[in-house]
Formats: structure tokens, sequence, C-alpha cells
């Protein structure tokens, strides 16, 4: 299975967002130039993590992106998914039907044993990523990265965030966002 480089920078750029605090917000600009990806390129994909609630945007001069929801809550499966989109990477398109030895319809009544098989290791690979939030990954790379990647990154963060005030989640009643 081969995923997208998009899925790359969604899961880093989401994993540094989970390193700031409250209110805090990082540019795209910043993620790409951290990435030397096209800005245009990564927009499209956190746009994509905006829309399926992953991330929430800022607009205006201090804007950017910030988590939509705890980073415990977001696993390397919504990000994929997000990406990649819900349909699963092999889709049987029924060849065994086609060509000169294919026979009458009724013949292929059980399911495809390949088509079967790709779905159960579909299942695992899914299960696998669902087990692995995004907390997780930030919490082995501090807690097992070389020293310098670790200070390297914090200090990305630290240049790179913008102060919001208080986010929408935390916003009194009535007040405006």
């Amino acid at each position: 299975m081969k995923l997208s480089e998009g899925v790359e920078a969604a899961i880093h750029s989401v994993t540094i967002l989970a390193s700031l605090g409250p209110g805090e917000t990082m540019p795209a600009a910043a993620f790409a130039d951290a990435y030397e990806i096209s800005a245009s390129y990564l927009l499209k994909h956190l746009k994509v993590l905006v829309a399926d609630g992953l991330l929430e945007s800022v607009s205006g001069p201090q804007g950017g992106y910030r988590l939509a929801r705890a980073a415990e809550k977001i696993t390397l499966l919504d990000v994929v998914l997000a990406i990649e989109g819900r349909q699963p990477a092999f889709r049987c398109t029924e060849i065994r039907q086609r060509g000169p030895v294919r026979l009458p319809a009724e013949v292929y009544a059980k399911p495809c044993q390949i088509n079967a098989a790709m779905l159960k290791a579909e299942r695992a690979y899914r299960a696998a990523l669902a087990e692995t939030s995004i907390a997780d990954i930030a919490a082995d790379f501090n807690a097992e990265a070389d020293p310098r990647a670790v200070v390297a990154a914090c200090a990305f963060a630290e240049q790179n965030k913008r102060p919001q005030g208080r986010s929408k989640n935390t916003q009194a009643k009535g007040e405006k966002a």
C-alpha cells in the first residue's frame, strides 16, 4: 500500500499542532517551509483536515491552524482517512469475470477470495492506525527521538506559533468568535 506524501505532511502538521498551547495557532506557510513542500499542496490537505473536524482554521493576520479536539482524540486513522478517503485501498473490480476464460455469473456466486483477503488486511491496518493517537506519536517522539531533534521541533513550534486569545471552545456563552 502506498500513501500519498500528503498523509505524511498532514500527520507531521497535526503532531506539531499538538504541541501548541490553548488558543495558539500556526500558519500553514510555516509547515510548508519546514517540509519544503508547496504551500498550496499543503493547504489543500489542511482544508480537508478542517472539513473532517480534526483542525480549526483561524482567519486574520495572526491566524493559522490549531487542533479542533484534544490530541488524544485524534488517531492516525483519522488523519489517513481524511487525506486518502474512506474507501478501502483495494477495490475488487471482479476481473475474474472478464476475458476469454470467463464463465456464467452463477459460477462467481461466492465472494472473491482475493477481495476477502485484502479486506481482512485492510481491517487490520486500520485497526492498528486507530490504536495510535497523535498524543502517542508526540509522546514517543519526545521520549525516544534524538534530543537534538526534540529541541529543533520545540524551537520550530515556539518560533512559528501565534497566540490568539481564547479559542472558540473556551469562549463565554454569547461572545462572538
